[in-house]
Order: C-alpha cells, then sequence, then structure tokens
C-alpha cells in the first residue's frame, strides 16, 4: 500500500492531502520546511517506510521510518503544528489555516485502521512526500 502527501508549503506552516491509489483519505498539518531542522521543520520529501508504534502519550500511533538525521517521527492527531508537532505529520479533517486543521482525531483513526489493516496482511505500506 502507497500513501501519497502531497504539499503545500507556508511560513506558517505545511499543509497536504494524503491519499491512497490516487483516492483522498484526508489533509494534513506538518510544521513548516525549515531545511529538516530537528523540532522546528517538516521532514523532507521522498519515500519512506512506515510501521506500527506504540508509546504512552500517544498509545498505537504510526512511525516513519528511517528519516535522514531525524527519529520518532510520526503520524499522530494534532490539531496545531507549531504548537502540538516535532516535525511529525497530523492528519486532519478540514484545513483551517496554515498548519492549523479540525477533527484530527477523527482522520487519524480513518488512516490508523487503513495501515493497521494493510500491516496485518503483510502488506507493505509506504509514504510518499512530494509538493
Amino acid at each position: 500500500m502507497v500513501l501519497v502527501l502531497s504539499r503545500t508549503y507556508l511560513p506558517e506552516g505545511t499543509n497536504g492531502k494524503l491519499a491512497c491509489d490516487g483516492q483522498f483519505l484526508c489533509y494534513t498539518i506538518e510544521l513548516p520546511w525549515r531545511e529538516n531542522e530537528k523540532g522546528v521543520s517538516c521532514i523532507p520529501e521522498g519515500y519512506y517506510l512506515l510501521r506500527k508504534r506504540y508509546s504512552r502519550k500517544f498509545q498505537w500511533h504510526i512511525e516513519v521510518v528511517a528519516v535522514k538525521n531525524r527519529s520518532s517521527i510520526l503520524l499522530h492527531p494534532a490539531n496545531n503544528a507549531l504548537n502540538q508537532l516535532n516535525g511529525c505529520i497530523a492528519p486532519v479533517t478540514e484545513l483551517s489555516g496554515a498548519g492549523l486543521g479540525l477533527q484530527s482525531r477523527q482522520a487519524f483513526t480513518t488512516v490508523k485502521k487503513m495501515v493497521y489493516t494493510a500491516l496485518k496482511q503483510s502488506a507493505i505500506v509506504s509514504l510518499i512526500v512530494q509538493s
């Protein structure tokens, strides 16, 4: 399964559209592009693998694997990139501004269910990030 994240870069945040097999799933919010600097930048465009991950803070979520010079890059719920993200990607149901969205938990649940179902069937799940 291949997810494609198509981004729009803005000074205050990065907005995106997440699709699978050409079908729109949800919007996304991220930090602005700041040269892949840890904690303040979205991740570079490229091809990544996704896997299940658990933490006490986010419970079960999705990890973006092998991001150059970065670690613990996740897909998890958040509605404000600047206040709630450190380089991660947050699925949202609706965009409300640059790096801002609404109903993130609902969008994340949809994405997580798709990814976890594919992983349970031993599929490789990847993410292509592009502009």
